[in-house]
């Protein structure tokens, strides 16, 4: 349960090595988050970052848990929830995929696809359905700003993005009332290991302001973050300018 300051006291943080998802958890233990659960392929990074978790003087587990394989989902995240209430979920895993490559090689394309939506499809709802069941808890999900209109750029990621966000939006409200809060966090640009290398956008965040959004977000109840707050009103215009204008603009 979450303590006499809001604060949820277990993490259960899908996509394990995140940089967003750590800088949140490191944020939450700073607070009062005492118990984590790092759920990814197992490999030095995952066992890296429990050990840097638990530094900070968590108890932190790791499960395995890939992304395209659906049909463990149920079992290696239901068996989480057997040994205690979980009082966050932070859907954090995702791929960007090469756009180039991708509109090239159609299986790439669909393995964006496949863990960016359907992965996260199938571990969303079995976490939010053990949510519902204890009566209580939290489930945020990583989307994109990309996902709020498609750009020639990077149009499969994006596409992903989209689906993965009105995925969310819905589950928000098909849990409404049970005790489940659901929040939908939208960055913009996030100088992480994933976008190395790539031109920086307008409007450029770090990890961990992504993660101070998150926690703001999570006292307030709020339904959906975006990370700076401005491009709230940027992508509002953006989602009305004519598409044959919007196809030249360097975006």
């Amino acid at each position: 349960m979450k303590d006499a300051f809001g604060a949820p006291q277990s993490l259960l943080l899908l996509g394990g090595t995140s940089e967003i998802g750590l800088a949140t958890a490191r944020r939450l233990i700073a607070r009062r988050t005492r118990t984590v659960w790092l759920a990814g392929r197992p490999s030095p990074a995952l066992a890296a970052a429990a050990d840097s978790l638990r530094a900070l003087g968590a108890t932190v587990h790791t499960v395995p848990f890939d992304a395209l394989d659906t049909e463990s989902h149920e079992e290696r995240l239901g068996k989480i929830f057997t040994e205690g209430d979980i009082d966050l979920v932070l859907l954090a895993f995702g791929v960007l995929g090469d756009q180039v490559r991708d509109e090239s090689d159609p299986l790439s394309a669909v393995r964006v696809a496949q863990t960016n939506y359907t992965g996260a499809v199938s571990a969303g709802l079995v976490c939010a359905q053990a949510l519902q069941a204890q009566g209580h808890g939290s489930l945020v999900v990583l989307s994109s700003v990309a996902g709020e209109r498609a750009r020639r750029a990077n149009f499969i990621y994006g596409s992903s993005k989209a689906g993965l966000d009105a995925f969310a939006q819905g589950l928000g409200d098909a849990m409404h009332g049970t005790g489940v809060h659901v929040m939908v966090v939208r960055p913009g640009f996030v100088r992480t290991r994933m976008t190395a290398g790539l031109a920086e956008a307008p409007l450029a965040t770090s990890p961990e302001a992504v993660a101070t959004a998150i926690e703001l977000g999570l006292r307030r109840r709020s339904e959906t973050v975006w990370v700076p707050g401005a491009l709230r009103v940027v992508m509002s215009a953006l989602r009305h300018v004519p598409r044959s204008l919007f196809r030249r603009l360097p975006v």
